[in-house]
């Protein structure tokens, strides 16, 4: 494996170099990640104490607020500190932890979308087994799954990470470390590790994308036997959980998919998926839900 040798450190040019817009963008993200934080914390904590939320539902959302604040914590303090700060550096070891973190968590959220995916499906779809099906043991089972699913997925990003020599320029041309940007600032040829990478996070997306969006078909099509009220119902859930997935899946599959090339639009479309998705989710999950509305009522009014 070729390690670093010559570039100690990188320097993050961020989402713009004007002042004025710095001090702007501190304010507007500090209170995004600070709101992301407090929105994926009320559902993990009123998951976990609540006892009317026992479904495998909630207990797929659970770890999906949990991937979103750590997603996001991998993310957006950097941003927020650099902001501020006169001198935008991020050592080498940070940068490559980064690149894990950012995307370990960020493969678990699509793990965890995936799989509330398949728990709609055999909820509405094979409703008399559902509760066979989806027992404690398999909810498990999948959640360690996915867990495995993104270390390995991590693991292959920060191993071609690791191969790039950096030998001169150190300017990342992006707000935090990711393979894209790094593979400009590498001395060699990045032909063949910019094929991995699309044929790894660029697969992972569309085929995850691809198989949700199938799964979704399959479910509005068995929608038809409902009720009307059955109906509605189903759709409002599974709403819930497109809007998340396009959300996500969108800005992902047009940084991930496509050659060796950067634009300056990137850093824009980024921000959805770093910061926007961890801190819609919460809100999607929560507005249109009234399991999740009355139970946050119940256990935060009694707190107070």
């Amino acid at each position: 494996m070729v390690m670093n040798s010559t570039v100690n450190e990188f320097i993050l040019f961020g989402l713009t170099q004007d002042p004025r817009k710095q001090k702007a963008i501190f304010g507007v993200f500090l209170m995004l990640y600070l709101a992301t934080l407090l929105g994926n914390f009320l559902i993990v904590v009123t998951i976990k104490r609540s006892r009317t939320l026992g479904s495998p539902m909630y207990f797929f959302l659970f770890y999906l607020s949990f991937a979103d604040a750590c997603l996001s914590t991998t993310i957006a303090p950097r941003l927020i500190v650099d902001a501020i700060s006169q001198r935008k550096t991020i050592s080498y070891k940070e940068c490559m932890a980064q690149v894990f973190t950012g995307h370990f968590f960020g493969c678990m959220e699509i793990f965890v979308l995936i799989v509330m995916a398949f728990d709609r499906y055999v909820a509405i779809c094979k409703p008399l087994r559902y509760t066979t099906i989806m027992n404690r043991h398999v909810c498990s089972v999948l959640v360690i799954l996915g867990w495995v699913g993104s270390c390995i997925h991590s693991s292959a990003q920060i191993f071609l990470a690791l191969r790039l020599p950096f030998c001169g320029p150190n300017v990342i041309d992006h707000y935090f470390c990711d393979l894209q940007p790094l593979l400009k600032l590498a001395c060699m040829d990045t032909y063949v590790i910019n094929l991995l990478v699309v044929s790894n996070s660029g697969a992972i997306c569309t085929v995850s994308f691809i198989i949700l969006l199938i799964s979704y078909v399959i479910i509005l099509y068995s929608l038809r036997n409902y009720s009307a009220e059955g109906r509605r119902k189903a759709l409002s859930t599974c709403t819930s959980h497109f809007i998340v997935v396009v959300l996500f899946f969108g800005p992902c599959i047009f940084i991930y998919t496509r050659p060796a090339t950067t634009f300056p639009v990137d850093k824009v479309v980024a921000v959805f998926y770093t910061t926007g998705a961890p801190l819609l989710n919460p809100l999607i999950y929560t507005l249109r839900n009234a399991e999740v509305k009355n139970a946050m009522k119940k256990l935060w009014c009694n707190k107070v």
